[in-house]
């Protein structure tokens, strides 16, 4: 008897029997399963964020984050002309300031969350240089090395796939590019650990070294971190659900966040 054959005539499995080709139907159901998981994740973050939009949360970050992204900023070394990307830009504060800090250069925002865009558009209506686009850290729409510098706030342990992430960093900054990832969720700050069960989302509790590997798995050559103290005094009382105190606070801003660093070739950050 003839073997059976798949009824398509032409491409990769025109030829192929139905014996031969079920090693890559598994295959392919796995994937479809995994790609419908990163859909639905996806989905989740996109929907608990849209939600902190409509409740001006987004705003809110600015007066959080401020502090720890000041010295960032010096660090980076930011010129005229560069071209930057603020992943995870909420309602796009940072990406304001530093579209002052670029005349001659570009920012685009992006964020997974269409309500969190449509919020920063409205509140930039003033900046030429300034744009805003909705999508994911591992699927950043933009072309390969548009551009010369990216950071990211307190974004990083959000993202579905963090290592996935960090890859799609590399191929969008030019040759010589950088990027700067600040979180307050990681390993080494135990005052933070928490906001696991907090989170309506999936989060990634990873440590300093653990992100520095991701950096350098993904090609980065120069790769570093360092922690980033919080001046902000504590409350003298706190009862949200964060923290467990204002003690905790005190603890958490007293260690700070972690910046990690990577740049295409190497950084002279002297």
């Amino acid at each position: 008897m003839p073997a059976l054959r798949t009824r398509r005539r032409s491409g990769y499995f025109a030829d192929t029997t139905l014996a031969e080709f079920a090693p890559f139907r598994n295959i392919i159901v796995k994937l479809f399963w995994a790609t419908m998981a990163d859909s639905a994740t996806d989905l989740k973050i996109r929907n608990e964020f849209n939600r902190w939009a409509a409740a001006g949360r987004g705003e809110e970050m600015e007066d959080h984050h401020l502090p720890i992204t000041l010295p960032v900023l010096e660090r980076m070394q930011i010129e005229p002309l560069d071209r930057i990307v603020d992943l995870g830009c909420g309602s796009g504060w940072l990406c304001r300031r530093l579209a002052g800090l670029v005349p001659r250069g570009r920012v685009v925002g992006a964020d997974l969350s269409a309500q969190m865009v449509r919020r920063a558009h409205a509140l930039s209506m003033g900046y030429s240089n300034l744009n805003f686009l909705e999508g994911a850290a591992d699927k950043i729409p933009c072309r390969d090395g548009a551009f010369t510098k990216l950071i990211s706030v307190e974004s990083a342990y959000y993202w579905p796939d963090p290592g996935e992430g960090i890859r799609e960093i590399f191929r969008v900054l030019a040759a010589k590019g950088s990027a700067w990832i600040l979180i307050n969720y990681y390993r080494e700050n135990p005052h933070s650990h928490q906001w696991g069960s907090v989170a309506k989302v999936r989060t990634h509790l990873l440590s300093a070294k653990e992100w520095e590997a991701l950096f350098r798995k993904a090609g980065f050559a120069s790769v570093g971190h360092r922690l980033i103290p919080d001046p902000t005094p504590a409350p003298e009382t706190y009862t949200g659900e964060w923290f467990r105190d204002a003690g905790q606070i005190r603890d958490f801003r007293r260690i700070g966040a972690l910046l990690i660093y990577g740049g295409k070739k190497d950084l002279n950050l002297s």
